[in-house]
């Protein structure tokens, strides 16, 4: 299985889980390995200006209009 199948997988699992304390294990694991990468990350970005964001939200909007989109069904179905 391919790591976007396994990500999937992991998502629906996740959903399932109704107890919150094991989520915030989840949260507390997520934020442990994301903090070096993050730091690594926000030094090799720079922020978008507002007309950068402007504009590609332009351009979202214009493909959810003319219907150029795929609804979360529709990825998972791809992934299964």
């Amino acid at each position: 299985m391919d790591i976007q199948g396994r990500k999937i997988e992991f998502i629906q699992e996740f959903l399932k889980i109704q107890n919150e304390s094991i989520i915030e294990r989840f949260e507390k694991l997520l934020k442990q390995e994301n903090g070096t990468d993050m730091k690594k990350q926000s030094s090799l970005t720079t922020p978008m200006s507002v007309a950068e964001l402007n504009g590609r939200i332009d351009i979202s909007e214009n493909d959810f209009t003319n219907g150029r989109y795929k609804t979360s069904d529709e990825l998972i179905a791809k992934y299964e």
